[in-house]
């Protein structure tokens, strides 16, 4: 098969990648697209080595459930033992024996099929189209943050970054919530999330430092993170939500003095996903730039690090 393989230094297109062999369920991929975490892959996140991608839809090719064959699936990312105490207590996200598809020893989803376990599966309703249904993974992840931080209805929120995640994270918490500011660079991607009546500022003025009672950031560099310490009140909470490669110390002085609470938030629950866009509860279908082939790789992720774009898919 077709894949896409890193081997820690350079992104390599192999024709005769081995396809799978495995009791857990194979899936074609129909699409993946290409996010944040894959861009920082490159740079050396996680040390990783074989084939990136996480974010995807397919067809179910080969299952030990026979009444998958042939569905669209989507597929939580993490694989679990199921046996440490981690896993029996409900944190399977944290098994410390776990793969990560497209990140941590197992292969991903830029390729032509790939593997996970059944149980790691969502079948995607008609509604859904391919194009959409890849953003189930990141907009789980945007529903993590209401899942793990009680926010009270008078909070006032921001968000650093407008770009893909940020975008999404905007689109989640304006369903529960209606005082939320993005810190955005992008006048298209800001504009977009203007139309949601969600607040949006291109700098930090003085009426914004320590102002702020929840701050997510979603900018994907160092700086999101320091200009979170200058926006979140005192005993106030950041909600980190980007991966990012950093060689330079952070100074965390303003954390400690205003006594801060900082979650790092990563996975989140598919279903919420799958029903706000079976229902139109969020859209998605504006936040889609471009699809390449595979074989067009290079292009595709030269596109996606280009500042001001949203999101790029892979068609395999």
């Amino acid at each position: 098969m077709k894949a896409l393989y890193f081997d820690g230094t350079k992104l390599d297109l192999l024709e005769d990648y081995q396809i799978p062999n495995s009791k857990e369920t194979l899936v074609k991929v129909k699409l993946a697209g290409i996010c944040g975490t894959d861009l920082e892959i490159l740079k050396g996140y996680a040390s990783f080595v074989g084939v990136p991608g996480h974010e995807f839809v397919g067809v179910v090719e080969s299952s030990s459930n026979k009444d998958i064959i042939g569905k669209k699936v989507v597929g939580e990312i993490n694989a679990v033992c199921g046996k440490c105490n981690f896993c029996l207590n409900g944190l399977e996200r944290h098994c410390p024996n776990r793969t990560v598809l497209g990140i941590l020893k197992r292969d991903g989803a830029f390729s032509q099929y790939l593997i996970l376990p059944e149980k790691n599966l969502h079948v995607i309703p008609d509604s859904i189209t391919d194009e959409q249904a890849v953003f189930v993974e990141p907009l789980a992840a945007a529903f993590e943050i209401v899942e793990q931080i009680h926010v009270e209805p008078n909070w006032k929120i921001a968000v650093v970054g407008d770009g893909r995640l940020g975008q999404l994270i905007c689109k989640v918490l304006r369903l529960y919530y209606h005082d939320i500011t993005c810190f955005g660079k992008h006048d298209r991607k800001m504009a977009m999330l203007q139309k949601l009546q969600i607040k949006t500022k291109s700098k930090i003025d003085s009426e914004d430092e320590y102002n702020y009672d929840l701050v997510v950031e979603a900018t994907g560099h160092q700086s999101g993170f320091l200009n979170t310490l200058k926006l979140v009140k005192p005993r106030g909470t950041i909600v980190l939500k980007s991966t990012i490669t950093s060689h330079d110390k952070l100074d965390l002085t303003d954390a400690v003095v205003n006594e801060v609470t900082i979650v790092g938030s990563r996975c989140g629950p598919f279903k919420p996903a799958i029903n706000a866009l079976s229902t139109g509860k969020v859209s998605v279908d504006e936040l889609i730039d471009a699809t390449y082939p595979l074989e067009k790789f290079k292009d595709a992720f030269e596109h996606a690090a280009k500042p001001g774009v949203l999101k790029v898919l892979l068609k395999p």
